[in-house]
């Protein structure tokens, strides 16, 4: 599968109606991204749903979940779904599988547990799930969200890769290190087009606040050796800096190509402004040439 260097984590945009989405796509196809990455949240569009849909409008790019929840559905749906998405679509759908968050496990009803256990028995029972149609022509690629050490280890052991969120250069550096030099990894960098520091820190934390406030995210800046005075609230000035890139379209580039110096094979990237389509046109040219 070529996922290229430089998707586009789609964020909002898949909050607008079918139509607007839709058009969304077709144009960063155009444009020249190589991957549509979506989230599944509590009251989200459910993600299988999500990726039929970003694959029926579209005729190249690969559609991507960031994440499908494990919570969500049971393994064995998880499974043939992915199965049956690839083989309507051959090399264009790519499974990304998350534990989400203790808060959004509880919202759905069930008990959020030991994540790396969870998620180890979980696509234990994936692999075993039994599937009668044709199987797709390849075994459906798969990547974990990871963000920790152990789970970084069994994403290289039991994945195509790593999927990690809301994580600053640092972090990408780390990852690679602990992924060896095999699996793929594939950060999401989110971004503003916006050169006045005041106003692009505010968007920012608009954007950061809710992520601070989950213990997982937290563990792992502090991990990082942030501390709690720059994870405290929506975040200090230097914490702000770090997950979000803002600026011209030459400084977010950096960022990017930053994130693929560091060990990234593929970096997809969030405008986190008023008009995301419309920044997501002005970074295409110099993105899309990394």
């Amino acid at each position: 599968m070529d996922i290229g260097r430089i998707g586009v984590w789609l964020g909002s945009l898949t909050l607008r109606a079918a139509s607007e989405e839709r058009e969304a796509a077709r144009e960063l196809e155009r444009l020249g991204y190589g991957a549509l990455w979506f989230g599944e949240g509590v009251g989200t569009r459910e993600s299988f749903a999500q990726a039929a849909t970003l694959l029926a409008w579209t005729s190249r790019i690969v559609v991507a979940t960031g994440i499908s929840n494990i919570y969500a559905r049971d393994p064995m749906a998880m499974a043939n779904g992915a199965r049956a998405l690839a083989d309507a679509y051959p090399d264009r759908f790519l499974l990304g599988l998350g534990v989400s968050h203790a808060p959004s496990v509880a919202e759905r009803g069930h008990s959020y547990a030991s994540p790396i256990e969870t998620m180890r028995t979980y696509l234990d029972a994936m692999d075993a799930a039994t599937y009668r149609p044709v199987p797709p022509a390849r075994p459906v690629l798969r990547v974990l969200a990871a963000l920790g050490p152990r789970m970084l280890e069994l994403a290289a052991e039991r994945a195509w890769g790593a999927h990690p969120y809301f994580t600053p250069v640092e972090h990408t550096a780390f990852a690679r290190r602990t992924l060896g030099d095999g699996p793929l990894l594939a950060p999401e960098q989110g971004f503003l087009l916006n050169s006045d520091p005041a106003a692009a820190r505010d968007a920012a934390r608009a954007h950061m606040g809710y992520y601070l406030a989950l213990d997982n995210y937290r563990n792992n800046l502090l991990r990082l050796g942030f501390g709690e005075e720059d994870v405290a609230g929506e975040g200090s000035d230097r914490l702000v800096d770090a997950i979000v890139a803002w600026g011209d379209v030459e400084s977010v580039t950096a960022r990017v190509k930053a994130h693929l110096d560091a060990g990234a094979d593929h970096v997809c990237v969030q405008a986190l402004g008023p008009d995301p389509l419309e920044e997501l046109r002005q970074a295409a040219p110099s993105l899309t040439a990394l």
